[in-house]
């Protein structure tokens, strides 16, 4: 039978990152949790214990695009947060198109009725799951 491998997914904000996890035998990915960046700079400690807990394969960063697919300023700060995560870590790193994945996330939430579907947190890490999973059905991991 074949192995399943980790991947963690990543919606990167200036003031918080939403984070999933997701594998790769059954392409799936579950929001995980939400970390606050801290003096404007990624919480490098708990993303390495995330890391070193859920040994990924490959981590994926979205990339907030333009409704029309150009990039913004934002793109950027994504992808200089994907390549500081490569640096670090040494693990390959992907990009998914992530628009409207917070929007989406807003809709899924307040569907819910719950509490929490003005919660920060909550959107952002929903949005990485659904960054994720859709980068999971899109991409082969081997």
């Amino acid at each position: 039978m074949p192995e399943a491998d980790c991947i963690l997914g990543f919606d990167y904000g200036k003031q918080r990152i939403g984070i999933a996890v997701g594998q790769t035998l059954t392409r799936t990915a579950q929001a995980l949790t939400t970390l606050q960046n801290r003096d404007n700079r990624p919480d490098w400690e708990a993303i390495q214990q995330l890391l070193e807990e859920w040994q990924p394969i490959r981590l994926i960063v979205g990339l907030p695009l333009h409704l029309d697919g150009k990039e913004q300023e934002m793109t950027r700060s994504a992808r200089r947060f994907a390549n500081q995560l490569h640096g670090r870590f040494g693990l390959p790193v992907s990009h998914a198109d992530e628009r409207l994945s917070s929007v989406e996330a807003e809709k899924i939430l307040a569907g819910t009725r719950s509490p929490s579907r003005y919660d920060k947190q909550a959107i952002d890490k929903l949005a990485a799951q659904l960054i994720l999973q859709d980068w999971l059905e899109q991409n082969s991991t081997r």
